[in-house]
């Protein structure tokens, strides 16, 4: 009988996600018909759920939350099988995100980053890493200087232990305005890199996202580069090493599908699958993640 793995560790943003569907082109200045549901959601948050959802049964969270939503947050991510540890805030509220999702089911963001960003060194503890096998981080950790900061350390702690970790960008739009190098310098370091095409081309400049993969991978041992329907592909050493079809769904929302790509990915490799073998794991809970509202497992 082969070993429990380790448990995996995701420092990242929960999430109050307001989707709102509208079949319908958007009318400004009156109204447009809609479905509008409030979800639990949050980059960070979600992997760790997906992860948990794909079989790995030993899925942390560290993240700050504002005491309007905490326990009911605390309370999905415990149905979800993931281990919270929730670090109150007091002066900012728990991060919003509203989704406009449209009919071909692609979704337009207004974030308020709230109590997400602030979580601090101080909420940081390498006793944290006790019993973790892989550290993955949520690129918007980096995307202001407190959180970042956080991200630094926690990344510095991990390597120390010979823990591989992890990065998602999370988005193109706080890349643009943190900036593509000041980005790649604060990850740089991490073992495994995992954008979306329209990240990878951002971050390389390159219109393929083979070619931006492969250009990535030179700075980062395995980068894997989600297509949506595409499917996904992974690189490594300045070379594509793999491409994996994506499930054939009918998809209804895809908030969370990277998300969902990842916990998924990441649960796999930590049960002893290989990268390919992982990645196709990653792309079955992305092509279940879009049949339902919201980005986590069983949403709707």
């Amino acid at each position: 009988m082969s070993p429990a793995p380790g448990a995996l560790l995701v420092i990242g943003d929960v999430v109050t996600d307001i989707v709102a569907r509208h079949r319908g082109p958007l009318s400004p200045a009156t109204d447009t018909a809609a479905e509008i549901r409030t979800l639990p959601g949050g980059a960070g948050a979600n992997v760790a759920c997906w992860a948990a959802a794909s079989g790995l049964t030993d899925v942390r969270l560290l993240a700050r939350v504002g005491t309007d939503w905490a326990s009911w947050h605390e309370l999905r991510l415990r149905h979800a099988g993931v281990r919270s540890l929730l670090v109150p805030d007091l002066q900012a509220p728990t991060a919003t995100v509203i989704a406009l999702v449209d009919g071909a089911a692609e979704r337009t963001f207004l974030t308020d980053s709230g109590a997400a960003l602030r979580l601090a060194v101080d909420d940081w503890s390498p006793e944290l890493l006790e019993g973790v096998a892989h550290l993955h981080l949520s690129g918007y950790m980096f995307f202001a200087e407190t959180s970042r900061e956080t991200a630094r350390a926690a990344a510095r702690d991990a390597r120390e232990r010979g823990i591989p970790v992890s990065v998602d960008p999370a988005s193109t739009g706080f890349i643009t305005t943190l900036g593509v190098d000041r980005f790649l310098e604060e990850v740089e370091g991490a073992d495994i890199l995992l954008p979306n095409a329209d990240e990878a081309r951002l971050l390389t400049g390159l219109p393929e996202p083979a070619d931006a993969a492969a250009k990535l991978s030179r700075t980062f041992p395995l980068v894997a580069v989600t297509l949506g329907a595409g499917g996904a592909l992974l690189a490594g050493a300045g070379a594509v090493t793999a491409r994996v079809p994506a499930t054939e769904v009918r998809a209804v929302d895809s908030t969370g599908a990277g998300d969902a790509f990842t916990g998924g990915f990441l649960a796999a490799r930590l049960s002893g699958a290989d990268d390919a073998t992982a990645a196709a794991a990653g792309c079955r809970a992305g092509a279940s993640a879009v049949t339902v509202i919201g980005g986590r497992p069983g949403a709707a």
